[in-house]
């Protein structure tokens, strides 16, 4: 489902490989029964292609990691959160469009 740029995130992994990162990194919090995260899929997976190097971009599958989609209060999917050093910069719940995902990455680059 992912695309060869794109990181899995995970519950076991997740301080090491986000909260940890010298990155910003975007987590797509998803679900394989989720539409609207399904369509988002080719965007995350452009986005990753395109900020390789500059920032992380991965999904965590909601049904598989429920203990990091709980401590960031995930309610609704798709959810991207970004995170920079370790802490939530910005949020966004619904599928968005590369244009709108692509500004909220440049802006904290």
């Amino acid at each position: 489902m992912a695309g060869t740029n794109t990181l899995t995130f995970t519950d076991a992994a997740f301080d090491t490989d986000v909260l940890k990162s010298d990155v910003p990194v975007l987590v797509d919090f998803w679900a394989e029964w989720c539409g609207p995260c399904r369509m988002m899929s080719p965007t995350i997976d452009s986005l990753a292609t395109d900020y390789a190097g500059k920032v992380k971009v991965g999904k965590l599958n909601v049904d598989d990691n429920q203990a990091t989609a709980m401590r960031y209060n995930i309610r609704g999917i798709p959810t991207l959160l970004l995170f920079k050093g370790g802490q939530v910069v910005q949020q966004s719940v619904g599928a968005l469009g590369k244009t709108d995902l692509q500004k909220m990455l440049e802006s904290h680059l």
